[in-house]
């Protein structure tokens, strides 16, 4: 029944969605700092808190920009920021694209809610990796998608289930997404894994999806290979950006290409066409920052070897997490997260959301449970390993103290 005095509800699509890294344990961590309590937040990769600064060329780049940035732009993007993507991209062995392959947004995020929603019919399949960076499985539901996650196997290093893929797959399935470099695991798939995704794809006409952003922080001289420079007859879309290399997730600054047999994805392209065109353009202001930023592609690689912030304080967290009797984790070779397990038995946990919010309480620490990154069991939890070593010292020593009694 409705009228004048009758609730006002929320839309019934999200009923089946969630986003946990801001989700309700944040908010209560946000109300215990409003009230004087200092937290130390593990839940998103946001370096800027963590006194990462951007390099000087970008910040040189965003302040000439301001001279130019008050009107739209394309909505593409301004030609030197899609030019400077084109030749990365290129760089990374991505074949033939064009200035109408290539689109700026409002980072990755604005991005893959276009292009999914541009494929997506209900009741449409998508192969979403398990687990998963959960905005992916969000704007798949909300685009009238049925999400199948397929498995990424911790004692293969969190290399996608090939097998699993395949028993997956079925008439109705759309697309594939790979999350490489991997959020939350820091896994870096070997070409040969790679390889076999796409022959999946392959074989059953998939479009790919493929979200590149951390293919910058890579450590221990690992090689990335982007997707589509693997499989040039594939219609794919790639996806990257500078907020994580370039510690600016604050400038929303990514963009997205398409490559592969353009010619049986050109319908499709439309529809991504029409719905970029609707939110008229990426900020103009960030995407002024794109040149300036991919000149110098490997600006971060001074944190990532040894001796660097971030090899350091993966090296800290994990041997922290080694010493803990009942956790174990397999070492991240990129981005900035890791995604430890827990022994179940042992502290005898059946709520993971239960775990974390028993840690913030006691050790006013704030990490993800496993369940916000659509991981199925309570033994696992993802830790953002962004502050300094000193401050994940003790952050080790407070999870191996409170453990050392944790009962559910």
């Amino acid at each position: 029944m409705t009228g004048v005095h009758s609730e006002i509800l929320k839309s019934n699509k999200l009923d089946r969605i969630s986003y946990e890294l801001r989700g309700p344990i944040a908010d209560k961590a946000a109300k215990m700092m409003r009230e004087g309590i200092d937290i130390l937040a593990l839940n998103t990769g946001n370096p800027p808190a963590f006194g990462f600064r951007a390099p000087q060329a970008v910040v040189d780049a965003i302040q000439s920009g301001t001279i130019t940035a008050e009107g739209y732009s394309d909505s593409r993007g301004i030609p030197d920021a899609i030019e400077a993507i084109r030749k990365y991209e290129e760089s990374k062995g991505i074949q033939g694209l064009q200035y109408e392959d290539i689109y700026t947004g409002n980072g990755v995020s604005e991005m893959i809610s276009v292009a999914v929603q541009a494929l997506i019919e209900d009741g449409d399949e998508i192969l979403i990796p398990m687990p998963d960076y959960p905005l992916w499985t969000s704007v798949a539901i909300l685009s009238g998608a049925k999400v199948v996650h397929y498995v990424c196997d911790e004692q293969a290093a969190w290399s996608p289930d090939i097998e699993d893929i395949k028993r997956k797959i079925s008439p109705r399935t759309k697309a594939i997404v790979l999350i490489n470099p991997n959020n939350p695991t820091g896994a870096n798939y070997a070409k040969e894994i790679l390889l076999d995704v796409l022959e999946v794809a392959r074989r059953n006409g998939l479009l790919v999806f493929s979200d590149e952003i951390y293919d910058r922080l890579l450590m221990d001289d690992e090689v990335h290979y982007s997707a589509a420079s693997l499989a040039p007859d594939i219609p794919m879309v790639t996806f990257n950006g500078l907020s994580k290399s370039h510690m600016i997730p604050g400038f929303r600054c990514g963009w997205m290409c398409m490559s592969g047999d353009k010619m049986r994805a050109r319908n499709y392209m439309e529809g991504v066409h029409m719905l970029a065109s609707m939110r008229l353009c990426a900020n103009v202001l960030a995407q002024s920052v794109i040149k300036a930023g991919l000149a110098d592609p490997y600006n971060c690689k001074q944190y990532l070897v040894p001796g660097g912030r971030i090899y350091e304080q993966r090296e800290c967290i994990c041997n922290a997490i080694q010493a803990i009797p009942g956790l174990s984790v397999v070492r991240p070779k990129a981005a900035f997260y890791m995604f430890p397990k827990l022994d179940t038995r042992k502290y005898k946990i059946t709520s993971d959301v239960q775990f974390i919010l028993d840690f913030l309480n006691e050790h006013h620490i704030l990490m993800t449970q496993g369940k916000g990154f659509n991981w199925p069991e309570p033994n696992h939890f993802r830790i953002v390993y962004l502050p300094k070593v000193t401050e994940l010292e003790v952050m080790g020593e407070k999870l191996k103290q409170f453990l050392a009694t944790y009962q559910q």
